[in-house]
C-alpha cells in the first residue's frame, strides 16, 4: 500500500467528523425509510397504472424514453439499463426497449447551443419517440422546464407520459398522464425514492410480460388465448 494512503488509514481513528455523525447517520436512514413508508401506505394505483402503461407500450412493439436533471439524469440511466441489460439475474429475459435521452454528450451540447437548453429532451423526443412510446419524466421539484417540455410535447403527439416527483409534483404532475409523487419534499429522499420506484416498475413489468422471438407480448393475453 502507498505510504500516503496507508498513513491516512492508520490515523484516521484520530480523524474527527461532526460530533453528531453517528446520530446524522442514523437519522437519514430512519428518515428514507419513513419516506418509503408513506409511499407503501398511501395510493399505490399510480404505480400500478404506469407499470400496466409501461407492459403495454413495450407489448406493442414501442419503447421508453426516459430524461431528466443532474441525479435524475443518472437515475433515467439507470432505470433504461435495468430494462435493457437485466434487473436480477434470477429472471433473465430479452432486452426491453428503453433509452436515456441523457447520455448523448455531443447531442446534448450541440442541441443546447443551437436551441437552447430548455429544448434538449423535447428535440430528442421529436426525433426518437414514436405515438405509444413511454415518455418518462424525472424531476424531484416537477418544475424542470426541459423535462416539462418533452413531456409536454409527448402528450400532444400521442405518447403515453409519466412523471416521478416529489410530493408536491409541480407543473410536471399536472402535465403528465400518470404522476409518481414521493412523499417528501427533500430532495435526496425523493432520489432514492426514485430509483426504488425504477426497480419497481422493472419488476412490473417484465414479469407481465412473455418473450418470443418476434418481440414480447403481454402474459395475461398471451395466457387468455392459450385457453381458447
Amino acid at each position: 500500500m502507498d505510504y500516503e494512503l496507508r498513513s491516512v488509514w492508520e490515523n484516521s481513528a484520530q480523524m474527527s467528523l461532526t460530533p453528531d455523525a453517528a446520530e446524522r447517520l442514523r437519522r437519514h436512514i430512519e428518515t428514507s425509510i419513513e419516506t418509503k413508508r408513506k409511499l407503501l401506505v398511501g395510493d399505490v394505483d399510480p404505480i400500478l397504472n404506469a407499470a400496466r402503461v409501461m407492459a403495454g407500450s413495450l407489448a406493442s412493439g414501442h419503447k421508453l424514453l426516459l430524461c431528466g436533471n443532474g441525479g435524475s439524469a443518472a437515475d433515467a440511466q439507470h432505470i433504461a439499463a435495468e430494462f435493457v441489460s437485466v434487473l436480477s439475474q434470477g429472471f433473465l429475459r430479452p432486452g426491453l426497449g428503453a433509452i436515456a435521452l441523457t447520455t448523448d454528450s455531443s447531442l446534448l451540447t450541440a442541441s443546447a447551443n443551437d436551441f437552447g437548453f430548455a429544448g434538449i429532451f423535447e428535440r430528442q423526443v421529436q426525433a426518437l419517440g414514436r405515438p405509444g412510446d413511454v415518455v418518462i419524466g424525472i424531476s424531484t421539484s416537477g418544475n424542470s422546464e426541459n423535462v416539462l417540455r418533452a413531456i409536454s410535447y409527448a402528450r400532444a403527439h400521442q405518447m403515453c407520459t409519466i412523471a416521478l416527483t416529489g410530493a408536491d409534483g409541480g407543473k410536471l404532475a399536472q402535465a403528465a398522464q400518470t404522476a409518481l409523487r414521493i412523499p417528501s419534499t427533500v430532495t435526496q429522499f425523493i432520489q432514492e425514492s426514485h430509483i426504488m420506484l425504477g426497480h419497481i416498475l422493472c419488476d412490473l413489468v417484465e414479469q407481465s410480460l412473455v418473450y418470443h422471438d418476434d418481440g414480447p407480448q403481454l402474459k395475461h393475453a398471451h395466457e387468455g388465448n392459450r385457453d381458447a
